[in-house]
This record gives C-alpha cells, sequence and structure tokens, in this order.
C-alpha cells in the first residue's frame, strides 16, 4: 500500500470557555493503494482536510501512525516526505511566471537546467497551457491557476499527491472540467493521490474509491458504485446523492408508511416491529402504467424540468416523495399538477429508527444536503 492511516486521532486544544477541544479525527483508519486516487468525501467540518493534513506532515496526531510506502512518516517533517500538495486558493507565486512557478520544486531540488526545462515543458503541455509559460498569476483564470497549482506539485514527481478541496472556489462549470482534467492527469501518472472534497459529484466522478468522513470518524469505505447503491449506515444513504427519507412502522415485517399508516406493498423489514426508516432514491420511485399489486396511489403536487430529465414530487400517505423520469428521445412528459398515478420502489434501503437518524437528519437539514 502507499498510503496507510492506522488508528490516527486529533484534538485541538479548547477554545477560551471550553472544558475539551475539538475532537477532529477519531480513530481513523484506511489504506491506499499504489497509483490509486482515493477521495476523501464529507460535509463541511467532518474531519477530511485535518486527515490530509496529518497525512502532508502539516498538523501531527495525538495518536496512530502513517505510513508513506511502507516508510513511518508519522514523526517526519513535511520536506522528508515527498508530497505534493494543492491547496483550495491556488498559493501561486505572485511574482513569477507560470514556467517559474511550476519549476520552484525543482529548483529547490537542484535538478539540471535541461532537465528542469524539458520536466516543466512536458506539463505545460498536458495541462494545455503551452502558450502561457510567460505569463503570471494575474493574468490566468481561477481555472489556468489551479492547473499550474496541480503542475507544480506534479513535477518534482512526489511519491503522494494530496488535493485539499483544489477546486472550491470555481464555478460549477469549471470545476466538472478540472476535474475531468485531473482524472487524464492521472492517467498519465499513476500519482498516488488523495483527494478531499465535499462535492458528491466530484468524488464519484475521478475516484477509484471514497472514504465517507463524518463527525471525525469513517463511515464507509468502497468504491462509487458500492457506497451509493449499498449505504452500509443512515449517514451515508441520507448524505450521497439524492434520497427520499420515509419515516414508517415495521409491522410483523411489513412496512406502514406515513400518518395514515398505509401498507407499502413489497417491501419487507429486517425489522419485525418498531419505527424504521425507508430510504429510496428519486430515481427508484417508479411511475406504473396503472393500479398493480406492489403500487401505491398517489398525487402530483409539482412537475419540474431539467433539461434531462422531469423532477416530480408525489403526495402518497401524507408524504411527499420525489421521483426522477428520464427524459427520452421524442418523449416529453405530460405529467401535471392534480394528476393521480401509482408508484412502485425499486431499489432501497431499510433501517431501524433510532435518536441518531434525527441527529443526522438535522445535521445535514443544517447544512443544506437534504430538505
Amino acid at each position: 500500500m502507499a498510503i496507510v492511516v492506522s488508528n490516527i486521532s486529533k484534538r485541538f486544544p479548547p477554545a477560551r470557555g471550553e472544558e475539551r477541544g475539538l475532537l477532529a479525527v477519531d480513530n481513523v483508519s484506511f489504506t491506499v493503494p499504489q497509483g490509486h486516487l482515493v477521495a476523501l468525501l464529507g460535509p463541511s467540518g467532518s474531519g477530511k482536510s485535518t486527515i490530509l493534513r496529518i497525512i502532508a506532515g502539516l498538523e501531527e496526531p495525538d495518536t496512530g501512525e502513517i505510513l508513506l510506502e511502507g516508510d513511518v512518516t508519522t514523526a517526519s517533517p513535511v520536506h522528508q516526505r515527498g508530497v505534493g500538495f494543492v491547496f483550495q486558493h491556488y498559493a501561486l507565486f505572485k511574482h513569477a511566471n507560470v514556467r517559474k512557478n511550476i519549476a520552484f520544486g525543482l529548483e529547490v531540488r537542484k535538478w539540471p537546467r535541461r532537465e528542469i526545462q524539458k520536466r516543466v515543458d512536458e506539463l505545460l503541455e498536458l495541462i494545455q497551457l503551452q502558450g502561457y509559460a510567460d505569463r503570471y498569476p494575474s493574468q490566468l483564470s481561477g481555472g489556468q491557476r489551479q492547473r499550474v497549482a496541480l503542475a507544480r506539485a506534479l513535477a518534482p514527481r512526489p511519491r503522494v499527491l494530496l488535493l485539499d478541496e483544489p477546486f472550491g472556489a470555481l464555478d460549477a462549470k469549471v470545476r466538472r472540467n478540472l476535474a475531468t482534467q485531473l482524472r487524464q492527469l492521472h492517467s498519465e501518472f499513476h500519482t498516488t493521490t488523495v483527494f478531499v472534497t465535499h462535492d458528491q459529484e466530484e468524488a464519484i466522478e475521478i475516484s477509484d474509491e471514497i472514504v465517507v468522513i463524518n463527525r471525525g470518524r469513517v463511515e464507509q469505505i468502497g468504491s462509487a458504485q458500492e457506497i451509493y447503491d449499498r449505504p452500509c449506515s443512515k449517514f451515508v444513504a441520507s448524505f450521497i446523492g439524492n434520497v427520499n427519507v420515509i419515516e414508517g412502522t415495521a409491522e410483523r415485517g411489513k412496512i406502514l408508511i406515513g400518518p395514515d399508516r398505509l401498507p407499502a406493498p413489497g417491501l419487507q423489514s429486517t425489522v419485525s416491529a418498531g419505527e424504521v426508516v425507508l430510504l429510496v432514491r428519486p430515481e427508484d420511485v417508479e411511475i406504473a402504467g396503472g393500479p398493480e399489486h406492489s403500487t401505491l396511489e398517489g398525487v402530483i403536487r409539482d412537475v419540474r424540468y431539467r433539461g434531462d430529465r422531469y423532477e416530480q414530487e408525489i403526495e402518497v400517505a401524507g408524504l411527499l416523495i420525489r421521483a426522477i423520469e428520464v427524459k427520452s428521445r421524442g418523449h416529453e412528459s405530460n405529467r401535471s399538477a392534480g394528476e393521480k398515478v401509482h408508484i412502485r420502489f425499486g431499489r432501497h434501503t431499510i433501517f431501524e429508527a433510532d435518536q441518531d437518524h434525527a441527529a443526522i437528519r438535522a445535521q445535514l437539514q443544517s447544512l443544506g444536503y437534504i430538505e
């Protein structure tokens, strides 16, 4: 493994008036295979950037250890770890041009001048800024500056590349383009990379594996598909992608939903009795052609056109449930508010309800991830 993070914890000193400091990282462990790109994904304040800074050597853990390519580097200074670091706000040298910015780490390491020029030219081509070598950061767009920052971090051929929300200050379209370019750069260099983000689409698009972090702890580790389709906790199911959070009751293995305790046909619970939470993604809410034994009757309350899809709010048993219908070639939705429809739940996840779920829901609502 290129990176081994083993049982690290970090508590920051208490602020004035506090008895205990903030436990930012709580016994976190994960590994990153050689040449893989792994995303640390979580809401703001979850501890993911602190984990990255501990790997880099910018923070010292209270407990645990870090191994880079088999070497224990927990107490090693930053310059001995062989890591490249890219920050959210570029951190370019304002009074140096693009070529000098990219060459900086190579000059510090006293590479021969001819090799520096060759390496910088190679990177300028890869980041598609061949004609910008003599420009200064103030003459570049935000996306171009971040590409220069990536090239500067990659120039000395670090054994590990660490990126802390590198596209967070950019608009959505530039972010998507740069995320694609990062994936392409990774395919070229195969540098072991850890990428911190709170953007789920970004993590899903570019990473080989995702480590979901919440409140300083690892919630789940897996591929994008595993985490999206098979979440192992209520937090992961609620945080990754859009989801309908449907509270209900289990009675003899059957699910009753909504204030009217309407039986949900075809749904079975591993919980024999008690309060449950049913999580269904909008794309897994299927609208049937008519009433069937496995469908629930509802009324469309709203239809929104989103270009490639239609998003609908359907009232069922006193609950508003979001559904997505993908727009197909030559087909326009003729659904409208007030129309009666019959729906079924495709893929879904059922968890036993508890106080922790209420806390998770409140947390995600406060951060704007669910309504």
